[in-house]
């Protein structure tokens, strides 16, 4: 078939290539099957002959377009499984069985609760609010199909996995043997006297040297291969927020097997009434069952409970740094209450039990702070504040901070620093290395994370194109650290010799940032190459120098009324040291050569008096961008 072309008119050839680059990002295929396709389209027009360019264009994607990529390929998982996973087959279709992959499903979960914990911590802006807010939806509903899915297959792993009470299983190092509590009444044989003896007969109830309620007895309640499926699934419950629900299929699917277990030891859930209407002798024979039901539950049962929900649990556990002042109030609440409780209480067992409490608490604070350093390191969110505002992870941070140096006491006495995290600071801190041996346990620790944060800003700004916004992007983000260290109890953590120093990077930062917007308007200022004579020659550079200024100054104020700088003091001060560079060069340049360009023309030229560029100056870093619409001739 003959390729054809048709004419669109002007733009016309762009609007092909828009509409086949539309249907490229709109395939789910393979590149090879793309290719294909596209180049079928191709055909039919001569001026798509460069498909090849939009393909590979395609290929060479952008962080947030592969990020974004992932995003779906993982919603796509998850709603494709939640589609096939109906529920007639609820029964029947595990993750864990074949054809599924369990593996690629957790890993798309993953991805869903990065994208979640993202938008926890770098909430969208108002430039991108609209999109991301639709993302954010997505990832939402995804991640509650998930989770349903998720409670199902909890709750099924751990029914399908659980041994049955009559087969429940002792190990100990070098041992296994089975247990059996039924007899065949339902009951416990009458001969077994404790549950430690073992009878004449030889039974294999027990291993053969017998076992009493002192051994070290281990028991398996669920089967020990299913252990890592049930964690992977406790997992991202937990990272998810679906803690509540999790722990409800767990009390639940346990309690049911406790009852099952207590069954078959013959314990019957009676009423007082009932119990009462018992003749003597069978009251006796029932409490002889009950004894050894409660040695049973007690000294097996309820001891391998506890061990089963620490090996899913504990570990496991999230830490979220939200939840760290809530365990500093309880660390502290129980470290200020122990001498009081230990000259109360001559129970050394409890005194143990509760120095074990709060050392767990201490351990727990000093993980959930990691988890927060963690999160600040590891935040690395590729789609830059458009206006050079401040980004919303100094803003988390610093309000995160502020609470914990209330906790000041606690976290002195509970925090370490390494020498192997002071080597791996050494060269960030530069000259701070030294700062470190003057400061608090807490103090030192805010101060690596503060230059972890400062790190991680100076790698924000490189999204930035624009070299005069990176200046502004990292003067507003220092500025903003500088003033909350300043302005509360932090100043005392970090001390005076940290502010200064932020200060006067603040002041490079604004020096940068006018050096490399406002040098090229200022050169179109300087009298090499015009000379003072009135001849054509000279006329016509000093037009061109105060045309240039013109399209400058009117670019930077269109681009830059759209930048901003939210504090108040900081903008004045900007717009001040804009003005006094510019505005006295741009009087004395008008003063010496405006008179070459008197004329009912020179307004074309000299469009602006110094008093007007003071009034538009004052309209840079609003976060509005701005055209110059209304301009004021020179008379």
């Amino acid at each position: 078939m003959a390729a054809t072309t048709t004419s669109l008119g002007g733009g016309g050839d762009d609007r092909v290539l828009a509409t086949a680059q539309q249907i490229l990002k709109s395939l789910k295929a393979p590149k090879e099957d793309r290719e294909d396709m596209l180049l079928i389209f191709s055909t039919f027009d001569n001026r798509l002959s460069g498909i090849t360019d939009l393909i590979n264009g395609d290929d060479s994607k952008s962080s947030e377009d592969e990020e974004l990529d992932r995003f779906e390929a993982a919603e796509k998982i998850i709603l494709d499984d939640s589609s096939t996973y109906t529920e007639s087959s609820r029964q029947s279709t595990s993750l864990f069985d074949p054809p599924n992959d369990p593996v690629e499903y957790f890993l798309a979960v993953d991805e869903i609760i990065h994208w979640i914990e993202h938008f926890s911590i770098s909430p969208p802006d108002h430039s991108t609010a609209k999109t991301d807010r639709i993302i954010l939806d997505r990832a939402e509903s995804a991640i509650q199909l998930a989770m349903s899915r998720l409670e199902d297959e909890f709750r099924h792993v751990l029914i399908c996995n659980t041994i049955p009470p009559n087969a429940v299983s002792r190990c100990s190092t070098n041992r296994r043997s089975s247990l059996s509590f039924s007899s065949q009444d339902g009951g416990i044989d009458d001969n077994s006297g404790s549950f430690g003896e073992v009878s004449d007969a030889g039974s294999n109830r027990f291993h053969e040297r017998g076992v009493s309620l002192g051994d070290d007895l281990f028991v398996d309640l669920v089967r020990p291969e299913s252990i890592l499926n049930l964690k992977d699934i406790i997992d991202r419950m937990v990272r998810s927020g679906y803690e509540r629900e999790c722990l409800q299929v767990y009390s639940s699917v346990r309690r049911d097997a406790l009852i099952e277990c207590l069954t078959i030891l013959g314990v019957e859930k009676m009423s007082i009434e009932e119990v009462q209407k018992f003749e003597w002798k069978s009251l006796d024979e029932k409490m002889k069952h009950w004894v050894q039901a409660v040695k049973a539950v007690v000294g097996v049962l309820l001891s391998g409970e506890k061990r089963l929900c620490d090996s899913l649990f504990v570990a496991i556990c999230k830490r979220s740094p939200e939840k760290l002042f809530r365990i500093l109030d309880m660390y502290e609440a129980l470290r200020d209450a122990l001498p009081d409780l230990e000259e109360m209480v001559l129970d050394d067992l409890v005194i143990t039990e509760a120095k074990g409490v709060l050392k767990g608490l201490g351990e727990a604070v000093k993980g959930t702070f990691a988890e927060f350093e963690n999160c600040i390191r590891h935040e690395t969110s590729r789609k830059p504040v458009i206006t050079g505002d401040v980004h919303p992870l100094p803003r988390y941070v610093m309000n995160y901070l502020k609470l914990l140096v209330d906790y000041s006491d606690a976290m002195d006495s509970l925090l370490e620093i390494s020498e192997e995290a002071l080597y791996h600071f050494k060269n960030d801190l530069g000259g701070e290395v030294s700062q470190l041996e003057d400061l608090s346990p807490l103090g030192r620790q805010i101060l690596l994370l503060m230059s972890e944060l400062e790190h991680n800003l100076e790698e924000k700004s490189k999204l930035y194109e624009d070299i005069a916004l990176q200046q502004v992007f990292l003067m507003n983000n220092l500025y903003y650290l500088m003033r909350k260290v300043k302005d509360s109890e932090l100043k005392d953590v970090l001390r005076e010799k940290w502010i200064r120093k932020r200060s006067v990077m603040v002041r490079q930062y604004s020096t940068g940032y006018i050096r490399v917007s406002w040098s090229k308007a200022l050169s179109c200022l300087k009298d090499a190459g015009i000379g003072g004579s009135s001849n054509s020659a000279s006329k016509m550079a000093l037009k061109e120098r105060f045309k240039n200024f013109n399209a400058c100054f009117e670019e930077i104020y269109r681009v830059q009324t759209g930048w901003k700088v939210p504090d108040e003091q900081l903008r004045e001060e900007m717009r001040i040291a804009i003005s006094e560079r510019v505005i006295p060069a741009y009087r004395s340049f008008v003063g010496r050569f405006s008179c070459q360009l008197e004329g009912r023309h020179s307004s074309k030229y000299i469009k602006y008096t110094e008093e007007d560029l003071g009034a538009y100056l004052l309209h840079l870093f609003e976060g509005s961008p701005t055209v110059l619409h209304h301009i004021r001739r020179k008379s």
